[in-house]
């Protein structure tokens, strides 16, 4: 045998360990670039869910027709970085306090726990959505609101306004149950009422709570914008900025 030949067998012999290894080391290559997309995945979701676009339900039915229960809903946490809020948005927000019942969570198992955490930490899961509440606003801050005129309308700066494209009421009904109130909206707070002004528990009910109705700025999530589920509601919230077109900023004279 020559010498060619001879050095040929333990490279022969060789072939199969050394493709063993490299297919080996091509899944360990693999398994750790699918390991780097997932992080990266859960990073870039957790990070638009906490500082851009939030995910909630609808636990009650305060805001029908507009919003029903069971109803999933994007919500922007943009706007109360960058920007204000309009009469006629509708925002989530924390209980500013009392105006929730004390709730009691049945402990469940720490497996179901766990996913609900991972699941909310991309957005999928909106375990809180009991401890918060969802409302439109209908006086921003410097704002005298009133309830009610001879029509059972709110107005907002001496301005009455027309609520009926929005506002849930019984058949022959045009206005909602009067609520009197007199009030002028503090800086940083806002008034919010339910669409289904009759079964909603809003600012109008809470005067007697430490904030006296008023929502701060500071407990408010964000607006929202979109709603995702049923597919067959899939669309977005109409603000019904027009409903307030005609009335005056607080700063104007009268």
């Amino acid at each position: 045998m020559s010498s060619d030949q001879t050095a040929s067998v333990p490279a022969a012999a060789a072939g199969p360990a050394g493709g063993e290894h490299d297919r080996r080391r091509g899944w360990l290559i693999f398994l750790r670039d699918v390991v780097v997309i997932v992080v990266v995945a859960l990073l870039v979701s957790f990070l638009v869910k906490t500082f851009v676009v939030r995910s909630f339900y609808i636990p009650s039915a305060s805001m029908a027709q507009t919003l029903l229960v069971d109803d999933r809903i994007l919500v922007d946490e943009v706007t109360p970085r960058f920007g204000g809020y309009e009469r006629g948005d509708v925002v989530v927000f924390r209980d500013p306090g009392g105006w929730l019942p004390p709730t009691v969570r049945a402990p469940r198992p720490p497996i179901v726990e766990a996913g609900e955490w991972l699941l909310s930490l991309v957005g999928l899961s909106a375990p809180d959505s009991d401890d918060h509440l969802i409302k439109r606003v209908i006086g921003v801050a410097g704002d005298h609101v009133i309830c009610c005129n001879a029509l059972g309308q709110v107005s907002v700066n001496g301005v009455p306004i027309d609520e009926t494209d929005y506002l849930n009421l019984p058949p022959g009904r045009d206005a909602a149950e009067p609520v009197p109130y007199e009030i002028d909206v503090p800086e940083g707070s806002l008034w919010v009422l339910g669409d289904n002004r009759d079964s909603s528990r809003d600012s109008r009910y809470n005067q007697d709570q430490p904030g006296e109705g008023f929502v701060p700025l500071e407990n408010v999530v964000g607006r929202a914008f979109l709603k995702t589920w049923p597919v067959s509601r899939f669309g977005p919230i109409d603000f019904h900025h027009d409903v307030f077109a005609g009335v005056p900023s607080s700063e104007d004279p009268p």
